[in-house]
């Protein structure tokens, strides 16, 4: 009897392992509504969530994939976020956005595709979105090459009183809006 105790005791403790093996794998799962905004992460505990946003502006559909860094009680603009210099806009690898139709960014023609999104930050200037050929770059800003931009437009800042802690990036009805720390930086896309 105790042999057959020991067994099952043995064949029970295998079967759990092997499940609870099984079930810590990745997430490969992915999330998202074509016609609705929804922002969620990826499962990994990172210090700079992976989110994903996807929705319409009009009728052509949009998905944004970023890090979300926080503030951290850093300073951001013109010390972690220098100034006059290539930001991924966002953290850990590019940011970036598909288009699954062309469309009008800034009033600039973009055919349909997936695109990095980086910026240059300035202090009292527009700042300059750019979209790169080269979506998929893990180590965002470090593996930029400008000979693959497709589209550079400026855009201006706006400033609001309240602060965000994490940036987001967030679908309006007439564009994309970058929001970090007091920022926010509405990218027009028609």
């Amino acid at each position: 009897m105790r042999i057959d105790n020991y067994n099952l005791y043995y064949s029970l403790s295998l079967a759990l392992a092997l499940l609870l093996f099984s079930c810590s794998g990745p997430n490969t799962s992915s999330e998202s509504d074509a016609s609705t905004e929804v922002a969620a992460t990826t499962g990994e505990e990172r210090a700079s969530p992976l989110k994903s946003i996807s929705g319409k502006i009009g009728d052509k559909t949009i998905a944004v994939q970023y890090g979300s860094p926080g503030i951290k009680g850093r300073e951001i603009w013109g010390d972690l976020v220098p100034y006059g210099e290539v930001w991924r806009t966002g953290a850990n690898e590019a940011t970036y956005i598909s288009l699954e139709a062309d469309v009008l960014v800034e009033g600039e023609p973009l055919p349909a595709g997936k695109y990095s999104l980086f910026t240059i930050p300035r202090e009292d200037e527009p700042w300059t979105v750019i979209l790169n050929s080269e979506w998929d770059l893990e180590h965002g800003h470090f593996q930029y090459k400008e000979e693959h931009d497709v589209l550079r437009v400026d855009v201006t800042p706006t400033w609001v009183d309240e602060s965000q802690e994490w940036l987001s990036i967030e679908l309006v009805s007439d564009g994309l809006h970058v929001k970090w720390e007091k920022l926010v930086l509405p990218i027009t896309i028609e």
